[in-house]
């Protein structure tokens, strides 16, 4: 059975030939291939075995905060803490 995958230039979901199981940058699996009717690449993020990414989030970072200051909330602006 072929994998499925969104094809950008038949904008449908088709089957994909040729496919490889590749790992992106990142660790995460993915599946390469080409569309079976007009031959156009295909890329599908997490196909494979596994499909997981192998990788954790990290959660929320936590803020250290200054002695004397009573909330844990803390405003940015234009990228920078308050």
């Amino acid at each position: 059975m072929a994998t499925q995958a969104y094809c950008v230039k038949c904008k449908a979901k088709r089957e994909m030939k040729g496919e490889k199981q590749v790992t992106m940058k990142n660790g995460r699996k993915a599946l390469s291939g080409t569309c079976t009717t007009c031959g156009t690449n295909m890329f599908k993020i997490g196909g494979g075995e596994g499909g997981g990414s192998g990788v954790k989030s990290k959660g929320k970072a936590k803020v250290a905060l200054k002695p004397g200051t009573k909330s844990k909330a803390r405003k940015t602006v234009k990228g920078k803490k308050k």
